[in-house]
Formats: structure tokens, sequence, C-alpha cells
């Protein structure tokens, strides 16, 4: 299933929002992925809510952020490369999900 990809560039993190099965959900509600590209993690298992990503210390202590939005990406490891669409400066939980209004996500 196609995604709607944020890199958040200081620390290297993937969110990944899934285009179909979030509909009709609150911005906190919607079920994502994300990769620690640093840290070279993931979630284990199943989606966590955009809440608990965006509570996690290395997002919500670290503010701001310049996050792209980007569908596709090149290269793997330390060539990989997002094909940014769009990038903002996002200061809090609250910009963030100002940025997926824009983007009418």
């Amino acid at each position: 299933m196609p995604s709607f990809k944020f890199h958040f560039q200081e620390i290297d993190w993937v969110i990944y929002v899934p285009s179909h099965g979030n509909d009709g959900r609150k911005y906190d509600k919607y079920g994502v992925d994300y990769n620690d590209r640093s840290g070279k993690s993931t979630q284990s298992g199943r989606k966590e809510s955009l809440k608990d990503v965006l509570s996690k210390t290395q997002i919500s202590k670290k503010y701001p952020h310049t996050v792209g939005f980007f569908l596709a990406s090149k290269g793997r490891g330390p060539t990989w490369k997002p094909d940014y669409l769009r990038t903002k400066m996002i200061r809090s939980k609250r910009g963030f999900h100002a940025f997926l209004k824009e983007l009418n996500l």
C-alpha cells in the first residue's frame, strides 16, 4: 500500500502515513509506521498512533524539526535520498498537524 512519507531531517526519522485506513480519524489517532534511520530501528509489529510517535523523546524534546514530505526516494543506507515535494519547519505537534492539513491528508 502506498504511503505519504515525512522525513524529520535533523534526527533522520521517517514517519509513514498510509494512503488508506485513516479516513475519518483525527490526526492523533492516525495509524503510522516509523523508521529511526540514525538508530536503525523501527516500531515492532503493528502500527502506532501518530500521537505516540510524536510523543517519543527523540521528536518531542528536539523541536524545531525540518520535515520533508516525499513519496519516493533513491538509494539505500548512506546513499538514500528522498525526492522532497515540500519541506517545512515544524515547531510542535500542532505544527505537524497543520502540515498534514495543508497537504489535505
